[in-house]
C-alpha cells in the first residue's frame, strides 16, 4: 500500500526512511527537514512494521510516500524497495534515529560531484557530542576476535577540516551517487541487517568509486541499541559477518 502527496518538479535527492513502530522520530526528522533543507528533497517511508504515523503525508513541504510491507523485510531489501521509484539524482539511506539542526547534504552533494566518489557520509555523534566511529577500514576476522578479548584502542578520528577517503561508512545516514548505486545494483539483499553496508562499499569499490567521509558536516545519532536486548539481533549480527567474510566482494576487496 502506499500514500503520497502532490509531486513537484523533480527532487534532487531521494531519502529513504524505515520505520519500526517510529513514528515519533520520523516526525520529527521531517519537521527538521522542512526547515533547515536547501536541496529538494522526496521522502520514502517504509513501515516495515504496522503502525499509525503521527502525521499525514501531505502536511509537508515536499513529496512524502509511505509503503507499507505486509511482511518484515531486512535492511538492504527495504531501501532498494524504496528507490525503485525514487526520482531524486542523489538517494539518502536514513535511520529515523538521525538528527541535526543545519542542512547535512550540501556538503555531501559536492563531495559526490566528483566522478570517482560514489557515497558520501558526514560526522557523526552521540547525543552528548562523542564522535561515532564512522568512517572505518574493512573488518577481518582477526580484528573481530580482537575487539572481542582485548581493551579498545582509543580512536583516532580523521582531521575536522578534511574529507577522507575511509573502506567504508555506516548505513545510518548516507548519501549515494544514483549511478553508482545502480551500477552495483544496490544492496544485497541477503543480509537481513548488518554488513549491508559494509558490502555495498566494498563493490562501490571493486567498481571504481571511492568512499568519502565529510567530517565538516555533523549529523546526531540517539542509538536505540536493540541488539543489547534482543537476542535475534546478535544472530542477524553473526550471520551477516559469516556472509560477508565468505563473499567474493571481500575476497576481492582485500586482494585489490
Amino acid at each position: 500500500m502506499a500514500s503520497q502527496a502532490t509531486l513537484p518538479d523533480r527532487p534532487r535527492i531521494t531519502l529513504s526512511v524505515v520505520s519500526h513502530r517510529q513514528g515519533h522520530l520520523v516526525r520529527e526528522l521531517l519537521a527538521t527537514l522542512e526547515t533547515i533543507r536547501d536541496e529538494s528533497v522526496e521522502v520514502v517511508i517504509t513501515l516495515n512494521v504496522p503502525e499509525t504515523l503521527p502525521f499525514a503525508a501531505a502536511q509537508f513541504g515536499f513529496p512524502v510516500r509511505i509503503l507499507e510491507n505486509v511482511r518484515r523485510r531486512g535492511f538492504g531489501a527495504n531501501h532498494n524497495s524504496a528507490f525503485r521509484s525514487a526520482r531524486g539524482e542523489f538517494l539518502c539511506v536514513i535511520n529515523p534515529d538521525i538528527a541535526f539542526t543545519v542542512d547535512p547534504f550540501a556538503e555531501l552533494v559536492a563531495a559526490l560531484r566528483d566522478g570517482n566518489t560514489g557515497v558520501a557520509a558526514p560526522q557523526v555523534v552521540t547525543p552528548l557530542g562523542a564522535p561515532e566511529d564512522n568512517g572505518r577500514t574493512f573488518p577481518t576476522p582477526a580484528a573481530i576476535l580482537k575487539k572481542a578479548f582485548l581493551p579498545a584502542p582509543r580512536r583516532v578520528h580523521p582531521d575536522a577540516a578534511r574529507v577522507s577517503h575511509p573502506d567504508w561508512v555506516a548505513g545510518m545516514f548516507m548519501l549515494l551517487s544514483r549511478k553508482a548505486f545502480e551500477a552495483v545494483g544496490g544492496f544485497d539483499e541477503r543480509y537481513f541487517l548488518y554488513y549491508e553496508d559494509v558490502d555495498l562499499c566494498a563493490r562501490l569499490r571493486l567498481h571504481g568509486y571511492q568512499v568519502a567521509y565529510c567530517p565538516r558536516v555533523s549529523v546526531v545519532h540517539a542509538a536505540q541499541r536493540r541488539s543489547h536486548r534482543n537476542p535475534y539481533y546478535f544472530v542477524w549480527h553473526l550471520q551477516s559477518m559469516v556472509r560477508f567474510f565468505c563473499s567474493d566482494a571481500y575476497r576481492r576487496v582485500r586482494q585489490a
